[in-house]
């Protein structure tokens, strides 16, 4: 790939011009696509040889001269939209509950190194107190990071992963403060976050999470079950109500048994409940990925990292909100325990693995961690493919399905 019209440096435009790759597109890909960005929201995706001279850009009332604008040569790589991640706890040795701008910042540096151009802040279970000072920063990152000098993935909002869930269940989350769900808690959040609070994952078989579903889904929150040891029947109640969403398939749940299917069934044999999948291969073999791809299919699979702080980072020791944990051959667990503990997965890895270890499509992979996200988040209309109209999110991927380039709303973020 190489670049010019000045892009050896970073570009801050907002307008760009990226041409002659294979272009991933709702229709299926395009041999020799380019992309044209104008003030950070696409102008044209199509055929390189159907690309004009001049295009009129509806949202600002000016034409652009193609031949003007800053240009990315990307012969031999696959462009996609930008990688949505709607469950990650962290990366680059920063932890989201430490509650900082700046720590969420480089996390989101080092996930727009893997592609991912917008993501979910995931906060684990904790005090009330604890939680609405993560909000308060996250809600700062959601205007902040649509801002040039922010130099990552864009916040779109708020993934809270507990603490309305199930002992039994706890995993890498702190025991001490897991508790019922609180309309009253709930509500302070989104006095903080607005439209922001996205997915609430909780556990449909603790007292008041049945009642709390449809209150949640009437306020355009996502529903996700998870940390959970619901019965089949109790999560199909769940279902219902208007849960559509299940927080990592498999993980911190009951096993699938044939005769108690529990939530893994129910998730399986309910075409419109989306699944999300830690691709790592380490939290799901393979085997039963590939099971949950023939149950489910690309639209209704929902790749997340749920990195921690050693995502982009060596082995060692870190944290997890206030948990230690040990990361040993890129395979992070509490000390405490040996429970698994948050990943340290890149979405291309996601895209990577599960073309290479289950079979999947690319096009199905790519689906899996653009459209479907967008569309869990209530995002689509901006988010998730490369259309006319849509952000200018993309990832450019190498012949190694690994990101090479990330592009926000029109502008390259560093390597570095």
């Amino acid at each position: 790939m190489s670049e010019t019209n000045g892009q050896s440096r970073q570009h801050t435009g907002g307008d760009l011009l990226v041409r002659q790759g294979r272009l991933y597109t709702p229709e299926g890909f395009i041999d020799d696509g380019s992309v044209v960005i104008s003030a950070g929201r696409i102008v044209f995706a199509g055929a390189d040889g159907s690309l004009p001279t001049n295009l009129e850009v509806p949202w600002t009332g000016k034409n652009v001269r193609v031949t003007d604008l800053p240009v990315i040569e990307a012969r031999d790589y696959i462009i996609t939209p930008g990688f949505i991640d709607v469950h990650m706890h962290g990366g680059a040795g920063h932890d989201l509950m430490d509650g900082r701008l700046d720590s969420l910042q480089e996390m989101a540096a080092a996930h727009g190194r893997h592609g991912t151009t917008s993501l979910l802040a995931g906060a684990v279970t904790a005090s009330q107190e604890a939680l609405e000072a993560v909000a308060e920063m996250v809600k700062e990152a959601m205007d902040v990071s649509r801002q040039v000098e922010w130099g990552g993935a864009q916040v779109l909002g708020f993934h809270l992963e507990g603490p309305y869930i199930n002992l039994e269940k706890v995993g890498a989350q702190n025991p001490a403060y897991v508790r019922s769900p609180s309309k009253d808690e709930i509500e302070r959040l989104m006095e903080i976050l607005g439209s922001g609070l996205r997915i609430i994952t909780l556990a449909p078989e603790v007292p008041g999470a049945l009642e709390v579903i449809p209150w949640l889904r009437e306020r355009r929150v996502c529903v996700s079950l998870g940390h959970t040891a619901a019965s089949y029947e109790e999560a199909m109640e769940a279902i219902a109500a208007g849960a559509d969403h299940a927080t990592h398939i498999f993980n911190a749940m009951g096993p699938l048994h044939h005769r108690d299917p529990g939530v893994v069934g129910a998730v399986l044999a309910t075409p419109e409940v989306t699944a999300e999948l830690i691709a790592d291969g380490i939290h799901v073999h393979p085997g039963a990925m590939r099971v949950v791809w023939r149950a489910k299919g690309s639209s209704r699979i929902c790749l997340v990292t749920d990195s921690g702080m050693a995502m982009d980072m060596p082995d060692g020791r870190y944290v997890l909100g206030e948990l230690p944990v040990e990361v040993k051959d890129g395979v992070a667990r509490l000390v405490e325990g040996g429970a698994l503990a948050s990943s340290t997965l890149g979405m291309d890895q996601a895209v990577r693995n599960m073309v290479e270890l289950v079979g999947v499509p690319l096009e199905e992979a790519l689906k899996m961690a653009t459209a479907v996200p967008a569309r869990q988040i209530g995002m689509s209309e901006r988010k998730g493919s490369v259309e006319v109209g849509k952000d200018g999110d993309l990832c450019l991927l190498g012949p190694d399905l690994l990101c090479q380039r990330t592009i926000v709303g029109g502008r390259l973020l560093p390597r570095d």
